[in-house]
């Protein structure tokens, strides 16, 4: 069995501050055993507006927050999924949102841009538009890692149960979802989402949140969590910076995926990708 850790953070605009609360953080994942950890969505940059998070885009391979990831997994010889990264894109206006994953000598070994956005109109009070400063990426990601083949997605992904089909049967073990759910939706819909995304996929599934208030205005939900392939909260921190960890057994995953092999079942002949004509 090997050990994974999930993050949890309160990020700011402070890029300085936020990096160094999560060097502290993954001292301790790594003393606890951790041979993999998953920070959150946005860990490096919780902006305070549209136009800070446009300026400190990196260019992909080059930046701050990368030089960051490189040099903390080679220090602490172990697999960091940073979360996501604001990178610069072919528009001046708008970012990818892309997760970066780094090997245990600081090598990036997988890069995931952000396919869903957050578009949304929860109420008069509060809407999101990602896709004014956002360009979604189309491209599935399925890295090699020691807790075995992980599957990538970003927050709001976690509403298309298609992506997550399609990880697994490009091999997925392990499903990661680092994010930053807002509150208004995260009460309700959080938990049933990831434990439903478990149990459908008979995987592992580990989510590492932001929580608390952001800027003195954006408010996130927490709960980070891992769920075992049977839809069982293993590990769940609701609130405050640290993290959860938990040992994947790739023996319990066969053995889960043996005695309810939904996978094997599928019958995607039934299902066209369009209607057809009645």
């Amino acid at each position: 069995m090997v050990r994974i850790a999930a993050v949890q953070t309160n990020s700011s605009a402070n890029i300085k501050d936020n990096l160094g609360r999560i060097t502290t953080i993954l001292e301790q994942c790594r003393d606890d055993g951790c041979v993999t950890a998953v920070l959150p969505e946005c860990f490096g940059l919780m902006q305070k507006h549209r136009q800070q998070l446009i300026d400190s885009a990196e260019v992909f391979e080059s930046g701050r927050i990368q030089d960051w990831l490189a040099g903390e997994s080679s220090r602490l010889e172990m697999f960091l999924i940073g979360g996501s990264v604001p990178l610069k894109s072919d528009d001046p206006a708008r970012v990818t949102n892309s997760l970066l994953a780094y090997n245990d000598q600081g090598s990036r070994i997988a890069r995931y841009d952000k396919i869903f956005l957050f578009d949304v109109h929860l109420s008069k009070d509060e809407s999101y538009a990602e896709s004014d400063y956002t360009v979604a990426g189309n491209r599935l990601v399925v890295v090699d890692t020691p807790v075995g083949k992980i599957g990538l997605s970003i927050c709001y992904d976690l509403r298309f149960p298609e992506l997550y089909r399609a990880l697994v049967h490009n091999g997925a073990e392990v499903l990661v979802v680092p994010s930053a759910f807002a509150y208004s939706t995260g009460f309700a819909h959080w938990t049933p989402l990831l434990k439903a995304r478990a149990i459908e996929n008979t995987s592992y599934f580990v989510a590492p949140a932001q929580f608390g208030t952001h800027n003195g205005n954006r408010k996130t939900w927490g709960n980070t969590m891992i769920v075992d392939p049977w839809g069982k909260v293993i590990e769940r921190l609701e609130d405050g910076w640290g993290f959860v960890a938990t040992d994947v057994n790739p023996e319990e995953l066969k053995a889960v995926r043996k005695r309810l092999p939904s996978l094997k079942h599928r019958r995607l002949d039934l299902f066209p990708s369009k209607p057809t004509d009645s």
